[in-house]
């Protein structure tokens, strides 16, 4: 049963406005408590931005950051609020961190022109995982405002000494739009998608694991840009255009008396 109420409540979750995920997640806490601890480790929620004091940064903060009330910073690789004993990576895999969030900080200027980016990786027995973030909110100008905010979930596998690597990545998207003209008036849009996928790649000096997994990272945002481009925006195009007026009143008005001028002609000769 509790399984069930799990699977309702996701599923809820999945259909619900992005830009509200945090309300209505305490929403259905309240109403069903005993699946408080599933929620919180199950629904993806908007990620929020804070600046490292040490290099005055900007980083994002998730659950694979944190450890009890702190957030680790990936620039300075310490803990906000301080934390003696907080989960860090080995040292190979924080260089290797360290590679990744400079790589994905130019990834995302060149995709989003602006936003934060932030890495965490974090040591398993047979290789690793990591969690790439991205943060795109709009500002609000011409009188549009948006986000968008990526979820990147790798895990490595490393074989045969290190040659080759089987990648496994589950990526979630979330984003919405709200626009407020005179022309259109308000309009909101918004949802989210998961997808996953895996492959296996071989690893070296000129195909590091940084490399594999960009090219993974970069084709799943395309497919999923276009999913959204296809599903929200084609779908709500073809809506818009199916019940508005092409042409204006005058010309509507025109043409149905012509019609009647045609009809009212074709009858009389029919009547002779």
């Amino acid at each position: 049963m509790g399984d069930k109420q799990l699977d309702c409540a996701l599923d809820l979750m999945r259909r619900l406005p992005p830009q509200q995920i945090e309300k209505n997640l305490s929403d259905l806490i309240d109403l069903r408590p005993e699946l408080c601890e599933d929620l919180l480790s199950s629904v993806d929620q908007p990620l929020k931005i804070a600046r490292d004091k040490e290099t005055g940064k900007d980083y994002l903060l998730c659950d694979y950051n944190r450890d009890g009330d702190s957030y680790r910073s990936p620039w300075s690789n310490t803990y906000d609020p301080p934390l003696d004993d907080g989960a860090l990576p080995s040292d190979r895999l924080r260089k290797l961190e360290i590679d990744a969030n400079a790589a994905f900080d130019q990834y995302r200027e060149m995709y989003f022109e602006g936003g934060v980016s932030s890495v965490y990786l974090w040591d398993l027995d047979h290789g690793f995982a990591g969690v790439i973030l991205i943060k795109k909110a709009g500002d609000g100008s011409k009188k549009i405002r948006g986000c968008w905010d990526s979820i990147h979930v790798v895990e490595v596998q490393e074989k045969s000494g290190g040659s080759k690597a089987h990648y496994k990545l589950t990526s979630t998207a979330m984003l919405w739009l709200q626009t407020n003209k005179a022309s259109s008036g308000t309009m909101n849009l918004g949802g989210s998608l998961t997808r996953q996928t895996e492959m296996d790649n071989a690893v070296s000096d000129s195909n590091p694991h940084i490399i594999n997994i960009g090219r993974m990272i970069e084709d799943m945002e395309n497919k999923i840009r276009n999913t959204l481009n296809e599903i929200y925006f084609g779908k709500t195009r073809d809506i818009v255009n199916s019940v508005r007026s092409i042409n204006n009143l005058e010309d509507k008005k025109k043409q149905n008396n012509l019609q009647a001028e045609l009809f009212k002609n074709l009858k009389a000769r029919q009547e002779k």
